[in-house]
């Protein structure tokens, strides 16, 4: 078991039994492969919101069915699903951490019902597919600006082609 890594299970526990350590929570997800600085701004500026942020994380399979292999590139995700929660939960402004297998976090969010789901400034409403879950329970969207666009693809990318960063 790693420290700050959640089941669902538990984390539904964990609320339930001390809410007022978790609420307003904050709730955002991702693949979070290679953690860079964009990551991290992003990740503070989310938990600025309430009073815990928990992470979704995308499982390594899910990885793969949002982001299939493309020839001349290694297959996705870099780094397994256990390093990458180990690596969130102990970032500072990250609470919990919980992987969830699917391709989008519908799942996850029904059943956590977050305060406030937080995605990259990237998604509009219309294209964020969790958005009539958060919507039905009365929980609130908001999309933090790009502040570094920084990527996972994009590093990938600098690597395998000898690129230096701009």
């Amino acid at each position: 078991m790693i420290e700050g890594v959640y089941s669902v299970e538990e984390l539904r526990e964990a609320i339930a039994y001390n809410p007022e350590q978790w609420r307003p929570l904050v709730f955002s997800n991702g693949c979070f492969d290679l953690i860079h600085a964009g990551h991290i701004r992003y990740l503070t500026q989310a938990k600025s919101l309430g009073r815990s942020l928990v992470v979704g994380l995308n499982s390594d399979r899910s990885v793969r069915l949002i982001k299939p292999h493309s020839a001349g590139y290694p297959p996705r995700p870099i780094i397994p699903e256990l390093q990458r929660a180990e690596v969130l939960s102990h970032l500072k402004p990250v609470d919990a951490v919980v992987i969830f297998p699917e391709s989008t976090a519908t799942a996850i969010i029904e059943q956590l019902q977050p305060d406030i789901y937080v995605k990259g400034g990237d998604y509009t409403i219309d294209t964020l597919p969790e958005a009539p879950t958060v919507q039905s329970y009365g929980g609130k969207i908001v999309l933090i600006a790009v502040e570094m666009p920084t990527s996972t693809s994009g590093i990938i990318n600098r690597i395998l082609h000898h690129h230096t960063p701009p």
